[in-house]
């Protein structure tokens, strides 16, 4: 329910202080969800360049697929979880064109992406041409492993790189363990893995050697145990 209020909040802003053309052409848009530029035109009775200014003016969502021909206005889409809406086979992202939405896909995932993965998620071909224009975006890193290039965040890059990493069959700390461990290892900076196991399993929490191990070189703490020189 509060999505479509949200909606409806948006709509009326849109049509507040419009002409009544104008805000004809918002309720229309509203019933169709998707339209292309001539469309827009036709519902405006204006020439597409006027169209253009006005979708600019009402912050419309353009479609990162289809050669961008389609606009939605906000409040319309439901995103998912990876900031994607899919209307048929029309795709739409929070975050702007392909590029811009691949890059912030990386940039949100815990391991970076290989290319079947953003394939996947954005619905392209593994073999697109994209892919081979991804080194040169700014703020993505490109490196080969096990086999497969793999697309990280400059930002998020040891991060990311150390959680290729992480044994699955380990359990990753909690938020609270995670605090339990740093506070530990800023009062005894000098501690080794065990130390810490023990320190950390007298406070009634207990987390395996290992995951602790892994846990900080995850944050890149781990050369400060004299153990793992």
């Amino acid at each position: 329910m509060a999505k479509y209020a949200q909606y409806d909040c948006s709509l009326r802003i849109l049509c507040h202080g419009v002409d009544m053309d104008a805000e004809k052409a918002i309720k229309e848009f509203e019933k169709r969800k998707v339209v292309t530029i001539e469309e827009i035109a036709g519902l405006l009775e204006s020439s597409v360049t006027t169209a253009r200014r006005q979708l600019k003016k009402w912050q419309t969502y353009t479609s990162f697929n289809m050669n961008g021909r389609y606009y939605s206005l906000p409040g319309i889409p439901r995103f998912d979880e990876h900031g994607i809406w899919k209307y048929r086979q029309i795709l739409f992202s929070q975050f702007g064109n392909l590029m811009q939405t691949i890059s912030q896909l990386i940039g949100r995932s815990q391991t970076g992406l290989n290319a079947r993965q953003i394939a996947q998620l954005v619905e392209i071909a593994p073999n697109s041409s994209v892919f081979s224009r991804l080194p040169h975006t700014p703020g993505i890193r490109r490196e080969k492993h096990q086999g497969r290039f793999v697309y990280f965040s400059e930002k998020k890059y040891q991060e990311q790189k150390s959680g290729l990493f992480w044994p699955h069959d380990v359990r990753f700390p909690t938020d609270s363990e995670s605090v339990m461990i740093l506070v530990q290892l800023v009062k005894h900076p000098h501690s080794t893995i065990q130390e810490l196991f023990e320190r950390v399993t007298e406070q009634g929490t207990r987390i395996e050697p290992h995951a602790i191990e892994v846990f900080l070189n995850h944050h890149g703490l781990l050369k400060k145990n004299p153990d793992t020189r």
